[in-house]
């Protein structure tokens, strides 16, 4: 884990092309005190670790489907892709026996990515490996605060150009979405937990690669009244459906997601899961 220094930061952004809907503004300056993050996200090796020792089944598992981008899936699994499609993202396919160790379904599997972020993994399990770490969810503050690297009001970890000087610094989507990703050339669409450079903290990959989890409820608004409870420390909104995400994944693109600004924000209900969703553990200095 690195140590995030206790202060103040500007949280949150203002971009033309953000999602008001997502409620990424205002910007505002959250305190934050001092805190552990991990330096990475957990991968499939630390979350074997977790599973060997504790017997846990994921709520994939338990529910027997995850979802899959139709791109991924494994000939293989193909016979196991049940029917339904998302509204709006008909590219996701709920696919029996997806899973962490199966991540594009039947006949996939993660012998040789031990290195690589875990995925189909809900909040639900996110917070389950987290408590047997010793550790938490970080709050979505901590996550920022973290994420921005010591950087001030910046769009991405390491600036505001996605590509300096023309080479990539994170692991989305390189071709035409969703029809097809050069980048990938049939490798795993993830990479190492460790690829790219760390910012200015030590964290690595904390654009692209996987969605994150963070502790807190979602809300569009909570956070914008200035108020003690969203300005020192917060915690999240009380009450909610959904949890928050944050850092984009390797299906995002500017054309359709480009959330792997470090404003950008999501969420999703905390018993769903998906091939693009993982998540680092915090600790509280």
């Amino acid at each position: 884990m690195v140590r995030v220094p206790e202060g103040p930061f500007l949280m949150g952004g203002d971009d033309a092309d953000a999602f008001p809907a997502d409620g990424e503004g205002p910007v505002r300056e959250v305190h934050v005190p001092a805190f552990h993050i991990d330096a990475t996200t957990v991968s499939n090796a630390r979350f074997a670790t977790f599973t060997k020792a504790t017997g846990y089944r994921t709520d994939a598992e338990r529910i027997g489907w995850s979802y899959v981008f139709d791109g991924f899936v494994h000939p293989r699994a193909r016979a196991h892709v049940l029917a339904g499609i998302v509204p709006g993202a008909p590219w996701w396919r709920p696919v029996a026996g997806a899973g962490w160790r199966t991540p594009e379904g039947p006949g996939s599997g993660i012998g040789d990515r031990p290195n690589h972020p875990v995925t189909h993994i809900s909040w639900n399990d996110a917070a389950a490996y987290a408590e047997w770490a010793g550790k938490r969810l970080p709050t979505e503050a901590e996550w920022e605060k973290a994420a921005r690297g010591g950087l001030v009001r910046k769009r991405f970890p390491w600036g505001d150009e996605l590509a300096p000087r023309g080479r990539p610094r994170c692991n989305i989507w390189q071709g035409d979405f969703p029809h097809r990703d050069p980048a990938t050339r049939g490798r795993p669409a993830t990479v190492p937990v460790d690829a790219f450079a760390p910012n200015g903290f030590g964290l690595y990959n904390v654009a692209g690669n996987v969605w994150e989890w963070c502790a807190d409820r979602y809300s569009a608004d909570w956070h914008a009244p200035r108020t003690p409870v969203t300005r020192v420390d917060p915690q999240g909104p009380p009450t909610g459906d959904t949890h928050v995400m944050r850092g984009g994944s390797h299906m995002c693109h500017a054309s359709y997601c480009n959330r792997y600004r470090v404003a950008a924000r999501s969420s999703n209900t905390p018993d769903s899961s998906a091939g693009h969703v993982g998540f680092r553990c915090a600790a509280s200095a």
